[in-house]
């Protein structure tokens, strides 16, 4: 069993909402959009998760989804990992993701990893969501150092 990543007495902000997007636990009730999202960023989200990644495949069923949703969503209540989906306001879409993942490497409090659907890159929603993920780390998580794992520091540009 993983260990929690925050301590037992922190509670962990479920979302978070601004002028663009609402970021919340992603959950199973999510995959029918969260599905979309994915399958439709399919190809730019291979290496997302590390270098030779191939996730998703172009064969990923909606079932699939639904496990991996079920899985964030069990580490989520185990405090292990944390996953949040990013919806429009009105809940319509899914726009990407965020993951807040325990650290691979030393002097590090957590790893996060984000993504935005294929659709929304050129609207600067991306850089938006990474500014934001960086002042919520800072405000609302008890995290001394992160790291984005595949990204510029500065700008959360993705290394290609």
């Amino acid at each position: 069993m993983n260990s929690p990543l925050v301590p037992a007495d922190f509670i962990v902000p479920t979302s978070l909402e601004t002028a663009d997007f609402r970021l919340r636990m992603l959950t199973i009730h999510d995959v029918v959009k969260d599905y979309d999202a994915v399958m439709t960023s399919a190809k730019s989200l291979q290496g997302v998760f590390g270098i030779g990644s191939t996730w998703p495949t172009e064969t990923l069923t909606l079932e699939q989804d639904l496990i991996d949703l079920a899985w964030h969503q069990k580490e989520f209540q185990r405090r292990s990992s944390f996953a949040y989906t990013m919806m429009s306001l009105d809940e319509t879409r899914c726009l990407g993701c965020m993951y807040i993942y325990p650290p691979t490497s030393e002097g590090v409090d957590a790893e996060i990893i984000f993504w935005v659907r294929d659709s929304e890159l050129e609207s600067g929603l991306e850089q938006k969501l990474f500014e934001t993920i960086k002042k919520w780390m800072k405000e609302k998580f008890p995290f001394a150092s992160v790291v984005y794992p595949g990204r510029d520091p500065v700008s959360g540009v993705r290394y290609k």
